[in-house]
């Protein structure tokens, strides 16, 4: 087997990571993003997109604080690039950078991928409740505002982190909401003017902000993060899926981390199909 192809489900910050580590860990492979939904689309698209730790209590504090850990060493090192007025793409960019291609298309079952993938990382969030039968993943519904306030240069939160104004490269955010178990992405119009006001409170020059935007997006929440290998079996066929998602809030903080993880396993994958021996071990 000369070149592994790999298909990654999912192209939010989880998936696009993912399919980057991929790319520049794993040699002689082929990876290609499939999803529905692209920037400006994803979850991760409304995210304020903070860098704060996130607890995961069924996850060893000791996996976690690697996570973060390289995950901050990674953002870090894009901050002080010559990329990091460009970082809001630099993972989509290296991904094609590495040949990677991108797929729009809905997947309604990892095995149909089979016949022209070798091995299939599934980063699809809130999506595994439908597409692997994950009944434990839960929407989280976060609403924020996007607003025009360029003369606000530092973030402001509260202590229990529901109210927040984060300044970004386009524009501020201010939030927001988790409300659990919500699958309404419609935005409510006095949600909205709760987050304002509440906003404001903080930074009274928030009253002079304009182009205000209402985004909600979905956290794929679930009692733990799903990381680990799957074989999918068929009429005498096998699939190796790499489950990778169920991040919740915590996803941008941990991405690097968790991205670095789902690669050894689809390194260890690949070192398995290319070893005859193993094979029949998956």
């Amino acid at each position: 087997m000369d070149t592994v192809r790999i298909a990654v489900v999912g192209a939010g910050v989880i998936g696009l990571s993912t399919a980057v580590c991929i790319s520049q860990l794993v040699p002689q492979c082929s990876v290609t993003i499939i999803s529905d939904k692209f920037t400006p689309d994803t979850t991760s698209d409304v995210a304020a997109g903070i860098l704060i730790p996130h607890a995961y209590p069924d996850t060893p504090i000791d996996t976690q604080k690697r996570w973060f850990r390289e995950t901050f060493n990674h953002l870090s090192s894009i901050a002080s690039s010559a990329e990091a007025v460009d970082a809001g793409v630099h993972l989509v960019s290296g991904l094609k950078t590495h040949g990677g291609l991108l797929l729009c298309r809905r997947v309604e079952d990892l095995w149909e991928l089979q016949p022209s993938f070798d091995i299939v990382v599934n980063c699809s969030g809130l999506g595994s409740r439908e597409l692997v039968g994950d009944s434990t993943v839960f929407p989280v519904r976060g609403q924020i505002l996007q607003v025009q306030a360029p003369w606000v240069k530092h973030f402001i939160r509260d202590g229990s982190g529901l109210v927040y104004i984060y300044p970004g490269a386009s524009h501020v955010t201010l939030g927001g909401t988790r409300q659990t178990g919500d699958w309404n992405l419609s935005p409510d119009a006095e949600i909205s003017r709760d987050i304002f006001s509440r906003c404001c409170a903080l930074e009274p020059s928030l009253h002079r902000a304009h182009s205000v935007k209402e985004r909600v997006g979905l956290r794929p929440g679930r009692p733990s993060v799903l990381l680990q290998k799957e074989v999918l079996a068929r009429d005498g066929q096998r699939l190796c899926v790499v489950h990778h998602y169920g991040h919740g809030s915590g996803g941008i903080s941990v991405h690097w981390g968790c991205a670095l993880e789902a690669a050894r396993l689809v390194s260890e994958c690949v070192q398995a199909l290319r070893t005859p021996a193993l094979t029949s071990k998956l």
